[in-house]
């Protein structure tokens, strides 16, 4: 038996589910029963009644997961798979401002550890951070821990205060208007697609601007014929079953999360036969975190 159809074994033995998201290996994305951004996934999370969870992703989602479902059993097939994001935002010193500064709500974005949610007011993804600061009751935000997602969100929301956290995604970072341009020269009739964790001006010479589903939602209906992708190169997988007809390319050649692509074929099929790398969360940070998720959830 192939380690693919083991792991299917597996999941239909020990009534497990296993949710992937977007940058993780194709052959991951596959296998799962649910592919999705930060917040389809939690969502999903929320609403699945296997007894495993299988969380294909970087640790904070597994946590997460574990925060929405405390009596499931939440596995992580790599524990060590991490977020720079998520590490460059620490709870003290989010707790530190607050107390300085008791008049800001705090909306912190998914890619953050359970400890940085648990001080937050409300938590936001990529896909619905301009929603859910527009109709969150407060008139001065901190925006947790990406500066680059918290500057498009305050060209969006013009009539409140908004101050941003020093943190940012390592590998949108380095994507530079000089790498743009010479993709858009190279290829003058491709329209480019960026995600708001890019930089204010990069996301300037975009044509869309968007989270992976929603850049996934706009590839549907282009009429172009090739796309240049500012984003983490494991969406090329799912927009290539959306539109085969289009030729992808990705705004640089580095453009991978070597975190996400810590989880592989091997390494789940371990997860699932060990039962190893279960998630924890205390179950005090835990509650107050889930006021942060569920806010989040719900104001979707």
């Amino acid at each position: 038996m192939d380690k693919i159809e083991r792991i299917k074994e597996l999941k239909r033995e020990k009534n497990a589910v296993i949710l992937a998201h977007y940058y993780v290996d194709g052959a991951i994305q596959d296998i799962a029963d649910f592919v999705g951004d930060s917040l389809e996934l939690a969502r999903k999370a929320k609403s699945v009644e296997s007894d495993i969870i299988v969380f294909c992703g970087v640790y904070f989602m597994g946590e997460t997961a574990k925060i929405l479902n405390p009596d499931r059993k939440v596995l992580i097939p790599y524990y060590k798979a991490g977020c720079l994001m998520a590490d460059m935002a620490i709870a003290e010193e989010i707790e530190e401002f607050r107390r300085e500064n008791p008049d800001y709500a705090v909306v912190t974005y998914v890619n953050s550890s359970a400890d940085v949610k648990a001080v937050s007011d409300v938590c936001c993804t990529s896909a619905n951070a301009v929603k859910i600061v527009e109709n969150l009751n407060a008139e001065k935000i901190l925006f947790v821990p990406d500066k680059n997602l918290g500057s498009y969100v305050a060209e969006k929301v013009k009539n409140k205060e908004i101050k941003v956290w020093s943190g940012y995604c390592p590998v949108h970072q380095k994507l530079t208007v000089e790498e743009v341009e010479k993709k858009k020269k190279e290829y003058p009739n491709a329209v480019f697609v960026a995600h708001p964790e890019c930089k204010k001006e990069v996301r300037d010479l975009a044509d869309f601007v968007g989270s992976t589903s929603q850049i996934i939602n706009f590839v549907k209906e282009t009429k172009a014929n090739k796309v240049i992708v500012g984003t983490e190169e494991g969406i090329i997988h799912q927009l290539k079953k959306q539109r085969p007809d289009i030729e992808f390319i990705l705004a640089y050649s580095e453009f991978s999360c070597d975190q996400m692509k810590m989880i592989t074929v091997d390494r789940l099929l371990n997860a699932l036969e060990r039962e190893q790398f279960e998630v924890e969360v205390p179950k005090d940070t835990a509650k107050k975190a889930k006021v942060a998720i569920e806010k989040m959830i719900e104001m979707s």
